[in-house]
């Protein structure tokens, strides 16, 4: 049985306005204990960004910017991809590697965020089920 991104991914998504301030997105990030928070870029398109800690590293603290003054939309990636909860986990780590991605918003067939994937899941999934090829296809 293949072990799917479905399996994996947490739940809810934290999706925030594109005017928010990173501290507000911080703060967000710290008590909900995540390294990431979709921003919703085009609500009738459903166009994300996101934002991560690794974006706040370097582009907030080494860039020696005030987070109360500084909206998400100036520091977010984006617009995004997202993945798909039927994919296997193999099939979204290709994902992730090829674009250099850590965090991954997953969708479902009408683009509606339903979960978010990030290296640290797919890293505890291989080392609850094992590394055996057929059991994470």
């Amino acid at each position: 049985m293949p072990h799917l991104v479905r399996d994996w991914m947490s739940t809810p998504v934290v999706v925030v306005d594109p005017d928010t301030t990173v501290s507000y997105a911080m703060t967000l990030m710290r008590r909900r204990n995540i390294h990431s928070v979709v921003v919703d870029i085009s609500e009738k398109n459903k166009q994300y960004g996101i934002v991560t800690t690794t974006d706040i590293r370097d582009k907030i603290v080494a860039a020696d910017r005030n987070p109360a003054e500084t909206r998400v939309r100036e520091i977010m990636s984006g617009p995004i991809i997202t993945g798909r909860a039927e994919w296997t986990l193999a099939e979204c780590s290709r994902v992730m590697q090829e674009k250099k991605f850590h965090h991954l918003p997953i969708a479902d067939e009408h683009g509606t965020l339903i979960g978010m994937i990030s290296a640290t899941d797919i890293f505890m999934a291989v080392e609850e089920i094992g590394w055996v090829d057929e059991k994470i296809k």
